[in-house]
């Protein structure tokens, strides 16, 4: 590895305290070169994990207010730092490598980036090198999920359907929805790799939407254009992987099993990652005519076509493989393939702070995230931490307590167990308060 300036080292370093990390390469650091400006690289370096407002920029780089809006504005041109509204007040966030800004590259088309050398190296840093992707896919709770195909689901399912299962609802619940270009396929294209199927098709949705929108990544579009796209993918056969949360989903991608980096990675690590919908085929031996067309439509090969037992050849559902998606059964001319609700559902985290939290738990990180900068953590905050706390198994707990190694989330265990008879699993979190812990400053 040749010389690498000491600011996308330290870039590299802010990246990999995420639970996604960002593994150190080469192409890594080509990457970055290419995204962000030395000084860029410096000061992005500092930003707190945790989104952060104008203030706390000017205090960290120690510039002034008028040169610290300069910087996050470009920041956010370029879709590395989102910008949105909360409350009254405008805060911002260093979107992460995936989803986030490797996506983002790609997507626009002003020719702010090189796109054909960003596809060849993103190919490198994912596709060919064995450390990213594997740390992805190995998250405790992915980072996404697959929405199944609602108009495939079996009639006694469609009433016990969650909205946050839907991609219609996310739809018809988002503030904000922009249309991009679809970084996998676009990717393929620079390698010359890419299918047939359209790449106009990224949905992006709520604050990361009204963002990119602003900045000109992807275009604003209504919610009528939004169901015809997802309209049109689905009778295409393509699926829709999405932010694993569910409440304020910021993207859903259109995926086919030949360009897609989830379903790539997927099949590419043995299908040990859990982004199945709740939802899997069933097949009807009498009615399945073997014309094999599940086997040639289904993005993660999970169809096979086996003998029986009277020498007839039918189709047969690899369940260890089936992501529950709903475009076999959308396929199959004697409609022979159900949709049907799993016996075991997947963990779904209510939003992302849920998601990072147990993930950083799991992967040691916690420490990065709650000691990035302790004193802006609110006492509300610090209950939902502790939410999530109490509702991890035993050995779970121990590895946050070990983390941290904190005197006083320490002690706020403790008087959680004090005030409850020693049982955490039944505290009444949101009435609860204590003259011991009334300041949110680290002791």
């Amino acid at each position: 590895m040749g010389h690498i300036s000491n600011s996308y080292l330290d870039l590299q370093k802010r990246l990999d305290k995420s639970p996604q990390t960002a593994p150190i390469s080469e192409s890594l650091f080509k990457i970055l070169e290419i995204l962000f400006s030395e000084e860029e690289a410096t000061l992005v370096s500092k930003l707190p994990i945790k989104p952060f407002d104008l203030a706390t920029a000017v205090k960290i780089w120690k510039i002034s207010e008028e040169k610290a809006k300069e910087i996050l504005f470009e920041l956010a041109e370029k879709a590395l730092v989102l910008d949105f509204i909360s409350g009254d007040k405008m805060m911002f966030s260093l979107a992460p490598p995936m989803a986030g800004f490797f996506e983002f590259s790609l997507m626009r088309t002003d020719g702010k980036f090189d796109r054909k050398i960003l596809s060849e190296l993103y190919h490198q840093y994912l596709n060919v090198e064995d450390d990213f992707v594997p740390t992805l896919f190995g998250l405790e709770v992915p980072i996404d999920r697959v929405f199944v195909h609602e108009d495939t689901i079996q009639d006694t399912d469609k009433s016990i359907i969650l909205d946050y299962e839907k991609a219609s609802e996310v739809i018809d619940t988002a503030t904000c929805i922009t249309v991009g270009t679809c970084y996998c396929r676009h990717k393929m294209e620079h390698l010359g790799k890419a299918c047939d199927n359209p790449q106009e098709v990224c949905l992006t949705f709520n604050n990361v939407a009204a963002s990119l929108s602003r900045h000109g990544v992807a275009k604003e579009i209504s919610k009528d254009e939004a169901h015809a796209i997802l309209d049109r993918v689905r009778k295409l056969g393509l699926v829709q992987v999405g932010d694993n949360r569910q409440a304020g989903v910021s993207w859903i991608c259109n995926c086919c099993g030949c360009c897609c980096e989830a379903l790539l990675g997927y099949k590419r690590l043995g299908y040990s990652s859990n982004i199945q919908s709740n939802f899997e085929a069933k097949i009807d031996i009498d009615e399945c005519t073997a014309c094999g067309i599940c086997v040639q439509k289904c993005p993660v090969d999970a169809m096979d076509m086996i003998e029986t037992a009277d020498g007839l050849s039918k189709a047969q559902v690899n369940y260890d493989r089936c992501i529950g998606c709903g475009v076999c059964a959308r396929f199959c001319p004697s409609e022979a393939i159900s949709i049907v609700r799993r016996k075991e559902l997947n963990f779904t985290p209510v939003d992302d702070f849920e998601r990072y939290i147990i993930n950083a738990i799991e992967t040691g990180k916690l420490p990065n995230l709650v000691f990035d900068n302790f004193n802006l953590w609110s006492h509300k905050i610090l209950r939902r931490l502790m939410k999530i706390y109490i509702k991890l198994p035993k050995v779970k707990r121990s590895l946050v307590e070990d983390q941290l190694q904190s005197r006083y989330l320490k002690k706020m265990v403790h008087l959680y167990k004090k005030y409850n008879k020693g049982k955490l699993d039944d505290f009444d979190l949101e009435n609860y308060t204590h003259p011991e812990l009334s300041s949110n400053k680290q002791k």
